[in-house]
């Protein structure tokens, strides 16, 4: 197990997060972790960190958690940090899946292995990827749609952050999925971000040039959440919306009639499967290349299972 001093942390690192104490700060036995998450402004990625924190308490490891703020430069810095302090293991949820790449190389040549958590990293060696099956999800999430409006109608599409893996996954399934409804047209396919705020403004500008929608999938719940504000009353009347995710929010959605559904991940248990291969692999066992979370689809007859969870 590797250990060093610790080194002052850069400002990228400042903005960060910390749990389960300081990398660096613990005693000699402890396996010392580094996991950068791309934005803690998302009520789905504050979820995979507390998971992520609870499997670190559980197995008595110290953890340390950035917050890129969706800044993939900032990113790279707190990675960067993490090698520098000679942690055991990184875990990184990438801001940018392509943009992540050199960090993770950097860490893989320090011999320090890389989880990747909810979006994979493309072009670089990782350990393991823990993630949900995103190309399922959006299938599932396109059958249900479809199956909403009768299999007829149009249809608008909310993307993610360019470059994720999980914008593109889901975006690949929910492509796959709607092409075998041939009543169905998605006349609109625009990106807000998988921000709350960015998907009220797409919605809005979506709705003035194509009023006649009836369906709406939106690639994570706080997007989804946005069009149901920019919709109004239309919202689960004549304008059915599906989101992905399974926020607390979209759950709260769902039971209020306005959300009709949203492919549900278990971000907690994304998070805490991270940690614990990351653990794995600090101490050389094998692993596997890719590790999936199941994904279902949550509407009004089973909301109160997952809300129990």
């Amino acid at each position: 197990m590797k250990r060093t001093a610790p080194i002052a942390l850069g400002a990228a690192l400042l903005l960060g997060v910390t749990a389960c104490g300081s990398a660096g700060d613990g005693d000699e036995d402890t396996v010392e972790i580094g996991m950068s998450v791309s934005t803690l402004n998302n009520p789905f990625f504050v979820q995979l960190r507390d998971g992520a924190e609870a499997k670190a308490d559980e197995l008595g490891v110290e953890l340390t958690v950035t917050d890129a703020q969706n800044d993939a430069s900032q990113q790279f810095d707190q990675v960067q940090n993490f090698v520098s302090q000679n942690v055991d293991a990184i875990v990184i949820n990438p801001v940018d899946s392509d943009a992540a790449a050199t960090a993770v190389t950097a860490a893989t040549n320090a011999n320090i292995p890389v989880i990747a958590a909810d979006r994979t990293v493309n072009g670089a060696e990782l350990a393991q990827t823990v993630a949900s099956d995103n190309v399922e999800g959006g299938r599932l999430a396109a059958d249900e749609l479809a199956e909403l409006i009768g299999g007829e109608g149009q249809v608008a599409v909310l993307q993610g952050v360019p470059g994720t893996s999980a914008s593109r996954d889901r975006g690949q399934g929910f492509t796959e999925g709607i092409a075998e409804h041939d009543g169905i047209e998605v006349v609109a396919e625009q990106p807000a971000d998988f921000d709350r705020a960015k998907g009220l403004d797409v919605m809005t500008n979506i709705l003035q040039s194509n009023p006649d929608i009836t369906g709406v999938f939106a690639e994570n719940d706080e997007m989804a959440l946005g069009a149901i504000e920019a919709l109004g009353d239309r919202a689960g009347t004549d304008v059915q919306v599906v989101g992905f995710d399974g926020t607390p929010d979209g759950f709260t959605a769902i039971e209020e009639g306005t959300l009709a559904a949203t492919a549900a991940q278990q971000p907690a248990l994304l998070g805490a499967d991270a940690v614990e291969s990351a653990v794995a692999a600090a101490d050389g066992e094998t692993i596997d290349a890719s590790q999936d979370v199941p994904v279902q689809i949550v509407t009004a007859d089973n909301v109160g299972d997952f809300k129990e969870e």
